[in-house]
């Protein structure tokens, strides 16, 4: 999860640091009231939330938000004040996308609460390779229109995030067919696929002329997950075993586990 803090007061900062640096997988950037740095950097580090003073001397936290909103329109607002703000009180052009607000002082468990709602908010992936291919989004399962276009998503993230060109997939998919019915056959799991991901509303794959680029980043995968940390997650020798191609990778994956075991 990324977020951005902003307050004018560096001592506020510093509490929320000594809060938020106690929260597993939370990246978070703090900002005094410059609009146009946090603006700036909004443009190319897309956040999934905002912690907003309400009352600063450059610029109030309703105007920054609405700010905010118009480079990230998907993001989630939470504010603290030590104003006597409800809800009710927000404007209705941001109000969809507030989730909490923090009374000053805050505690942990506010914090806690606001970064939960925030989270819940966008969507994660887990994926399982160990085993037959699976994926859930925040814990319920994908339904894909067709085997294929499951196969190729398979593909696409046994490949760790490497563009995938056309021709690849082709002969790892489609090797047993001819050039022109595999393009069809291509072509169709590529708009399933596209289809799929929009119904679910995790739009993680670039879809390329030809090729095909899947972002990773709030993707979990007990593949990736056992190649950083093998001592960590149980490998027992099934990997993909519904799809050929991953004969290599699974080649990999038998190599690490002789390497533990020698090792034990």
């Amino acid at each position: 999860m990324k977020i951005i803090i902003v307050d004018d007061e560096i001592s506020a900062l510093q509490d929320f640091l000594k809060q938020v640096i106690l929260q597993d997988g939370v990246e978070y950037q703090f900002f005094g009231d410059n609009p146009e740095a946090i603006l700036s950097y909004m443009e190319t580090h897309p956040v999934d939330g905002a912690f907003l003073d309400v009352r600063m001397p450059r610029i109030n936290g309703f105007d920054l938000a609405q700010r905010i909103l118009t480079v990230s329109p998907s993001a989630k607002i939470a504010f603290f004040t030590g104003l006597s703000i409800k809800m009710e009180d927000i404007p209705e052009t941001i109000r969809d996308h507030v989730v909490a607000i923090l009374y000053k002082p805050y505690g942990i468990e506010d914090l806690e609460y606001a970064l939960h709602k925030i989270g819940s908010a966008h969507p994660k992936m887990h994926v399982t390779m160990f085993g037959p291919f699976d994926c859930f989004i925040n814990g319920r399962p994908i339904v894909f229109s067709s085997t294929k276009s499951k196969e190729l998503f398979a593909f696409l993230l046994a490949n760790r995030g490497k563009t995938v060109t056309m021709n690849a997939a082709l002969e790892a998919l489609w090797g047993d067919r001819d050039v022109d019915r595999a393009k069809k056959l291509y072509r169709d799991a590529v708009w399933r696929l596209r289809e799929t991901l929009n119904a679910v509303n995790f739009n993680c794959v670039e879809f390329g002329r030809a090729v095909l680029n899947v972002d990773l980043t709030d993707i979990e995968c007990d593949y990736y997950h056992y190649l950083k940390h093998p001592d960590a997650i149980y490998y027992g020798g099934d990997f993909l075993p519904a799809y050929e191609w991953s004969a290599p990778m699974q080649d990999e994956l038998d190599f690490i586990a002789a390497k533990q075991k020698e090792a034990k």
